[in-house]
């Protein structure tokens, strides 16, 4: 049994499937998918993505590039750039797919920029395991992880002012650092921003033909011809409910996990999953567009995604504010345009722009204001264009996702505490004092993202004890 069909429980009933065993997956809401769910959220014909829409280790993830998911409908869209960094001076800098031409685009810390992000990209496949996998696991490539280490568990501010003299490839950095939801100045958040830039030139930042529905859609139907079973609208509100079942797999938060553990799990470790802390929300924006966003830097109409945000230290600014409880006049905002390179998610003529902040742990202030002032900050007209518009505060994301804590889109706090104690001390992470029930969801090593490595994992582990 599977309770819950994001990504990594989705994973989980496919590993356990294809090594033969009997697997059912159930799921409260009306489709399958969890973070990867598509609907027409503003007009009709605008096709939204609810919740994650760009997703590197799709294809980068040992967990999904050799699953068959193209055979069942799965289709990745490659932007001619994965990103774009517009900059207030009217030009933006560009992660390439090319090291080379990253670093071309960076002025005096081209070389900076090529020794520090190709040494690392050659050793990714030495890294692989231990970046996608539990901190508690020894390296079975020792020296390359402590190159990468050394690197990543530093502040992202910090690596960037001593690694890079210039405002461009510090903005680069801290932009994709940001995606941890962790202040700039604490640790690991280089390692955040090492990975997503190695992401960038190892397997682009591609996203869905016809919406992220179509990861989970192709999850299931490899999961049904596998032999397994999905049931929607059934909700798991007690595991000592459940059917007669050899284990159990959770794709649930731990609080969650806390809510349903009936007697089958004893209260001390349900104490420490209650200690398990949430990172900030994130308060998103859905537009539907009648033309273009009107960028005034024209290198952001080659990319899928933009970060908006200008500096390094206005990045810092932005992301130390969730931290505190307050809200940033000036947020660091994360937009994707994927109508630009896929055209069936708008009408003939129209656009698509999925953006959202990074707000306080269940904020109800509206930030679609200071969204939309960022955005016309790099692209002057692009309120003129708005058509439909669909808000998403960190309340109805949790509403639509019960693994979305607080508007909490990463499982849990990214800081380095609880990327080992994720989500208590353990050496098995995804192993519970239960036997035969697992924790599969993100709040799980590695983490947050749509990579499936959780589920994948927790699986595997339960296949090696004998299941």
């Amino acid at each position: 049994m599977v309770v819950g069909s994001g990504p990594n429980g989705l994973v989980a009933a496919v590993t356990l499937a294809r090594a033969g065993k009997r697997v059912l997956v159930r799921e409260a809401e009306e489709t399958f998918g969890g973070g990867t769910r598509s609907a027409e959220l503003t007009l009709p014909g605008f096709v939204h993505d609810v919740c994650s829409s760009i997703h590197p280790f799709v294809p980068g993830s040992p967990a999904l590039r050799e699953l068959p998911l193209g055979d069942h409908g799965l289709e990745l869209i490659q932007p001619a750039a994965p990103l774009a960094h517009p900059l207030d001076d009217g030009t933006a800098v560009v992660l390439e797919r090319s090291v080379d031409s990253t670093a071309t685009g960076l002025g005096p810390d081209a070389e900076a920029y090529r020794r520090l992000i190709g040494a690392l990209v050659a050793d990714w496949p030495k890294l692989e395991s231990a970046v996608l996998g539990p901190l508690t696991v020894l390296p079975s490539h020792p020296l390359a992880l402590a190159r990468f280490g050394i690197r990543a568990a530093r502040s992202a501010t910090g690596l960037a002012t001593g690694t890079f003299s210039g405002e461009r490839a510090r903005a680069l950095l801290a932009g994709c650092a940001a995606h941890s939801l962790v202040p700039l100045e604490r640790s690991p958040t280089a390692g955040f921003g090492l990975v997503l830039l190695l992401a960038g030139h190892l397997f682009g930042w591609p996203f869905p033909r016809g919406g992220s529905q179509r990861i989970a859609d192709a999850l299931v139907a490899l999961l049904r011809e596998s032999g397994g079973e999905v049931e929607a609208r059934t909700a798991v509100d007690s595991l000592d409910s459940l059917p007669a079942t050899r284990s159990v797999f959770c794709d649930v938060s731990p609080r969650e996990l806390v809510r349903i553990a009936g007697t089958r799990l004893p209260q001390d470790y349900l104490r420490r999953l209650g200690r398990f802390r949430h990172g900030p929300g994130a308060f998103k924006v859905d537009y539907a567009l009648d033309g273009p966003i009107p960028w005034t830097a024209g290198a952001c109409a080659r990319a899928g995604t933009v970060h908006l945000g200008g500096t390094l230290q206005e990045i810092a600014e932005s992301e130390r504010a969730p931290w505190r409880g307050r809200h940033a006049e000036r947020p660091f905002v994360l937009l994707a345009q994927h109508s630009l390179f896929d055209p069936s998610r708008a009408p003939e003529g129209k656009h698509t722009a999925w953006a959202y902040c990074h707000v306080p742990s269940g904020s109800q202030f509206d930030m679609t204001e200071r969204i939309e002032a960022q955005i016309e900050r790099f692209a002057p007209g692009f309120g003129k264009r708005i058509i439909g518009r669909s808000v998403m505060p960190p309340a109805l994301l949790e509403a639509r996702n019960r693994n979305l804590v607080g508007g909490d889109i990463n499982g849990g706090a990214a800081t380095l505490w609880r990327l080992v104690a994720r989500p208590v001390t353990k050496v098995n992470p995804y192993a519970t004092p239960a036997p035969g029930v697992s924790l599969c969801s993100a709040s799980t090593p590695p983490g947050g993202g749509v990579h499936g490595m959780c589920g994948y994992l927790a699986a595997r582990s339960a296949l090696r004890k004998g299941l």
